[in-house]
């Protein structure tokens, strides 16, 4: 993340074989695909769900390391999509006193500090504090669109003695930026005849009110080891955020292909929760082989409230845009409601060793969740209970000295919201996967390749009723298949490499009913073919300061909503040079300035990022 200079959380998700990031562009938001499923509420933090729904994007700068745990992840994640779920690893204090400043200057008005400081406040270390701090303004490739960031998370470790850790973890960030949503489809992925729309044009009107969300979190990180060899962990985290603005989408092109129809809304966001995860370990011999066994208990209650008003905004002239058509909104709000996602899990796990080539994993967990839905308007309200029993197990054998062949099974829930046309609850979406693999390599090697083929299973999909497209069913059925190759290796101590290949066939098996049938067709936005390489290298002897690294990634066509999104492939090079003291790197974005499309939506395509250059500068003590 550090030498591609990342800015987001899609930027570090750019590097993971089967994952699809910025699927939506620069709206704003966390958007991507993990092996052809959905996964962007998939969010944890130090183990722990973000929200339900992920509302404000991600601070990347406070992030030590982001984790994608690919398949389904309920044993120990509770409810989720079956895709994977990301989990990013907070920065804590260190036993060293230590202090890194940045500042970064880039295109399009790109302007960054940062700072990364902490010092240990006992002698042993134990006890440290540190706190690390951005803020960045920018504009944007499109016309009118800018952003703005704000961050700060301070951490503390205190010492309670040899066996006991205990980091409280807190951040708070602001955001505040115009939306980004896209261009038409034709004149862009799709042919018009008065030509190609300008990369640059804003659909939005420059005095729309802008989005602007906060969101504060405060938690800590406990364990304690006991004489016994028994360990106990338990994490917890306060959360609350706000998010509003006015959104002013695509709506349709009229019959000269020039005019553009548009809708617009006024939305806020509200919400807080808390989650706490506590578990016990222990790690003992057997005559069933040595055991790493775990068990514990979690729980998460999600509150969002929701307020939206319909708008009227006057169509634009694509090809010459002129601005300033008002934009109304009702007086009364179309849309008020308030929903409490609540979670109590159970779980066991125990890892095995079986002699020195065999290794079984196994887990089985127990979840209640209850979602409470209120419509503050009309005053109905209603409780959808949902349970499920979910597991995993996997067997692993070490064929070969470094090639260990294996078999995994998982599977996951996800409870749906909401009633059918009978007032019915619906049933809770279940996802289960097979995967079967190799991986070679050691945990000392130098060199590491995974290969992976899956066959993942999502039922009781809601989709339309086709009889009435006010309600839905949840009959649906998606599957997806593929296989992902994954590998890093530092070839030489100067050089090394790092990427994948993933072959994703994802495709909808049951649509309900719906007329024209959906069955088969592929799901939007996840492409068969992608690929990832990022190569660094470090010069030798008198120029060992130096370092140049580089990396291209792409995909083949993509289909969305009914049509295809082209295939690209995009390079980034850099060169960096480090000294005692300070350091400086450049970065150079989509070298050969290749216009391409992250996604699509059903009327309108996301942009992808044109060339650009990061110039970073810092000092570090």
């Amino acid at each position: 993340m550090d030498d591609e200079q990342n800015l987001s959380l899609a930027d570090a998700l750019y590097n993971v074989p089967g994952v699809v990031a910025n699927t939506y562009g620069r709206r704003g938001w966390d958007d991507f695909i993990i092996r052809g499923e959905t996964a962007s509420n998939a969010i944890f933090l130090d183990g722990l769900r973000t929200a339900a729904n992920s509302r404000v994007a991600e601070q990347l700068f406070d992030m030590e390391q982001v984790e994608v745990l690919k398949g389904p992840a309920s044993l120990l994640s509770g409810f989720v999509l079956p895709g994977g779920v990301v989990n990013m690893v907070s920065k804590r204090p260190l036993d060293y006193t230590f202090a890194n400043v940045d500042t970064t200057v880039g295109s399009h008005a790109l302007y960054q500090a940062s700072v990364d400081m902490g010092t240990p406040l006992s002698a042993n270390g134990k006890a440290a504090f540190r706190v690390s701090a951005l803020a960045m303004n920018a504009h944007d490739e499109t016309d009118y669109v800018w952003s703005k960031s704000r961050s700060i998370a301070p951490s503390l470790s205190l010492d309670f003695g040899p066996r006991t850790d205990f980091t409280i973890l807190t951040s708070y960030q602001e955001r505040t930026y115009i939306r980004q949503q896209g261009l038409p489809l034709k004149g862009s992925v799709l042919p018009n005849a008065n030509g190609a729309i300008s990369r640059s044009t804003f659909t939005g009107e420059p005095g729309e009110q802008p989005y602007d969300g906060n969101e504060a979190r405060v938690g800590y990180a406990f364990t304690h080891r006991f004489d016994s060899g028994w360990t106990v962990n338990q994490n917890f985290r306060w959360q609350r955020y706000t998010m509003g603005g006015v959104l002013v989408a695509n709506g349709t092109l009229a019959a000269n292909g020039r005019t553009l129809s548009r809708t617009a809304t006024d939305q806020t966001w509200s919400g807080n929760s808390e989650s706490i995860d506590t578990n016990v370990q222990k790690t003992f011999h057997t005559a069933f082989g040595d055991h790493q066994f775990i068990a514990g208990t979690d729980y998460s209650r999600d509150n969002e409230e929701l307020t939206q008003y319909t708008c009227t905004v006057g169509t634009l002239n694509v090809y010459a845009p002129v601005y300033g058509s008002a934009i109304k909104c009702g007086s009364t709000p179309k849309t008020r409601t308030s929903t409490t996602i609540r979670d109590l899990g159970f779980y066991l796990r125990d890892q095995i060793a079986l002699g020195p080539k065999w290794r079984i994993l196994a887990g089985l967990r127990y979840d209640r969740a209850d979602t409470d839905s209120l419509d503050q308007l009309g005053g109905a309200y209603s409780t959808v209970p949902a349970s499920a029993v979910t597991g995993s197990a996997a067997v692993m054998y070490e064929l070969w000295t470094g090639v260990r062949p294996y078999v995994s099974y998982a599977s996951s829930f996800y409870p749906n919201a909401g009633t059918d046309i009978d007032g019915q609850p619906f049933k809770a979406e279940k996802g289960r996967q097979w995967e079967a693999g190799v991986k070679f390599g050691q945990d000392t090697s130098a060199s590491t390749v995974t290969l992976a083929v899956f066959d993942l299973r999502r039922k009781n999909v809601l989709e339309t009723n086709p009889v009435d497209d006010d309600y839905s069913i949840a009959v649906g059925e998606e599957r997806s298949r593929g296989v992902e190759l994954g590998f890093t290796s530092d070839l030489t101590r100067q050089l090394s490499v790092t990427g994948g290949y993933a072959y994703t066939n994802a495709v909808i098996l049951d649509d309900g009913g719906q007329s024209p049938s959906t069955n088969g067709e592929r799901l939007d936005n996840v492409p068969r073919h992608s690929f990832t390489l990022y190569t660094r290298y470090r010069f030798p002897g008198s120029w060992h300061r130096w370092e140049v690294n580089g990396g291209i990634r792409g995909q083949n066509s993509a289909y969305a909503y009914g049509y295809m999104i082209p295939g690209y492939a995009v390079s980034n090079l850099g060169v960096a040079y480090h000294a005692n003291r300070w350091h400086a790197a450049l970065r150079v974005g989509n070298v050969f300035n290749r216009h391409y499309y992250t996604g699509g939506l059903k009327a309108a395509v996301a942009l992808g990022d044109d060339r650009s250059v990061m110039l970073t500068a810092g000092f570090q003590y």
